[in-house]
C-alpha cells in the first residue's frame, strides 16, 4: 500500500509548476555529505557543498489559496508540504512536556458561524468555521493568578510516569544511525506563561506578582530539566529548540532586567545539560523584535535566533556583523517582499547572501507564509534560492 508519503512524493515527481520553476532539479552542489553532516558543519561554520534547505511553514489559508493556483489539494499541511517542495528532512526526540491531564475539550457553543469551546489547553476561544482566520479569539485564560497555579502545578509533574511511556532503547538506536538532524524541545520559560494566562494578565502579575511568575518559571525549568537528563541518555541529538513568542515589533513584553533576572540563570541550567551531551545548537523561536533579547540569550546558551521577523527589526545581517560567529540564525527572509513580485524576491535573496555564505545561517520566510504570497511568487521564491545557494 502507498502511504501518504509515498503519494506526495509521487505527486512532486509529475508536477509541471515544480518542472517549470526547475524545482525538481538535484542539488547544484551535492558533495555526498548526509543532512546531518551538512546540518552540522553549516552550525559550525565549517566548509560545506550547500546550506540545508528548509522553511518555517504555512498558514492554512495560504495553501488554500494555491490549491486555486496549482498546488495539488492532497498538499493540506506542513509535513506534506517539506515533501512535495523537496525540503532537506530533520527528526526529533519526543519530550512530553504538555500538561497532564489535559483540559476536557468541550464545545460550549456552536453557531453556523463559529464555535465557542474550551481546548485541551484550558483557554476558552472562538473558532470560526468559514476558515476565514486561522487564529481564534481568546475570551479567558485558565491561569488568572496565584489561586489557579496549584491546578496547573499538578498537570505539569516531571515525575509522572506516562511522560516516559516512549520505547527508548529503540529511539537511541535510531537517532545513534541517523542520516538527518535530530533535535530535542527544551521548552518554554515565559511563552508558555503567557499562553496560559494571556498577554494581559502575564504583564500586570509581572508587576503585582512577580514572585509568582519565577515561581513558575521554576517549576518548569524542573519539568525540562528532568526529562532533558532522561531523553538524553538514550538519545543523539544535534540541536534543541525552545519557543518563547515574547516580543512585539518595538520590543519584548517584559523588560530586559526581568529577564536577565528570572530567565539567564534558568536558561544555563538547561544548556549545560545540553553542553555536556554535545549539544551546542541551541534554538529560540520568537516572534517579533528580540534584538535587546539577543545578548541575554547568548549569556544563558542560547545561541542560536529564529525566525528573525524583518519587518519587526529583527535582521540576520546586522546580529551577524553584531554578534559574528557568536550567533546563528534561522529565518529572516521577508515575506512581505514574497507578496511584491520577482525584483523584491531578488533582492531580498541577494540581501542575505553574504551572512549566508559566512556560515551558521539557514535562510527561509521568516514566520509562516502568510495568504497574500501568490504561489507562483513561492515557487519563483523557491527558485531564486535554490540558484543562489545550490539547493
Amino acid at each position: 500500500m502507498v502511504n501518504e508519503a509515498d503519494k506526495i512524493r509521487r505527486l512532486r515527481a509529475e508536477d509541471k509548476k515544480l518542472k517549470k520553476y526547475g524545482l525538481l532539479e538535484p542539488p547544484a552542489r551535492d558533495s555526498g555529505y548526509t543532512h546531518r553532516e551538512r546540518y552540522w558543519r553549516t552550525m559550525h561554520f565549517k566548509g560545506v557543498d550547500r546550506i540545508p534547505n528548509h522553511e518555517f511553514g504555512y498558514w492554512s489559508e495560504t495553501l488554500q489559496r494555491w490549491h486555486n493556483e496549482g498546488l495539488p489539494k492532497e498538499v493540506d499541511c506542513d509535513w506534506k508540504a517539506d515533501i512535495f517542495f523537496g525540503f532537506d528532512p530533520t527528526g526529533s526526540v519526543p519530550m512530553d512536556l504538555g500538561w497532564r491531564p489535559a483540559f476536557e475539550h468541550i464545545v460550549l457553543e456552536e453557531t453556523d458561524r463559529y464555535k465557542i469551546i474550551r481546548g485541551s489547553d484550558g483557554v476558552k476561544c472562538m473558532v470560526y468555521k468559514d476558515g476565514s482566520s486561522s487564529i481564534p479569539h481568546y475570551i479567558e485564560f485558565p491561569l488568572k493568578g496565584r489561586e489557579d497555579w496549584p491546578d496547573i502545578k499538578r498537570r505539569l509533574d516531571p515525575n509522572d510516569p506516562a511522560r516516559y511511556n516512549y520505547d527508548w532503547e529503540a529511539i537511541g538506536e535510531s537517532t545513534h544511525k541517523a542520516d538527518i538532524p535530530i533535535g530535542i524541545s527544551i521548552g518554554s520559560l515565559f511563552g508558555w506563561i503567557r499562553n496560559w494566562m494571556g498577554f494581559e494578565t502575564v504583564s500586570l502579575t509581572c508587576y503585582d506578582d512577580p514572585d509568582l511568575i519565577e515561581e513558575i518559571m521554576e517549576h518548569l525549568t524542573v519539568l525540562i530539566t528532568t526529562l532533558l537528563q532522561h531523553a538524553l541518555k538514550y538519545a543523539k541529538v544535534d540541536y534543541a529548540l525552545g519557543w518563547e513568542d515574547m516580543a512585539f515589533n518595538h520590543g519584548p513584553i517584559i523588560s530586559p532586567a526581568m529577564f536577565e533576572k528570572w530567565m539567564v540563570p534558568r536558561y544555563k541550567r538547561i544548556t549545560d545539560i545540553l553542553h555536556k551531551h554535545g549539544i551546542d545548537v541551541v534554538i529560540v523561536d520568537c516572534d517579533g523584535n528580540i534584538n535587546s533579547l539577543v545578548e541575554l540569550w547568548l549569556a544563558g546558551g542560547v545561541n542560536c535566533m529564529f525566525p528573525l521577523e524583518i519587518n519587526s527589526g529583527s535582521d540576520p545581517v546586522a546580529l551577524r556583523e553584531k554578534f559574528g560567529q557568536e550567533v546563528l540564525l534561522a529565518g529572516g527572509i521577508d515575506k512581505i517582499q514574497l507578496a511584491k513580485g520577482k525584483k523584491e524576491i531578488e533582492r531580498e535573496i541577494e540581501r542575505v547572501r553574504k551572512t549566508v555564505e559566512s556560515g551558521g545561517y539557514i535562510p527561509h520566510v521568516d514566520h509562516r507564509c502568510p495568504a497574500d504570497v501568490s504561489y507562483d511568487n513561492y515557487l519563483y521564491y523557491l527558485s531564486v534560492k535554490k540558484t543562489a545557494f545550490g539547493l
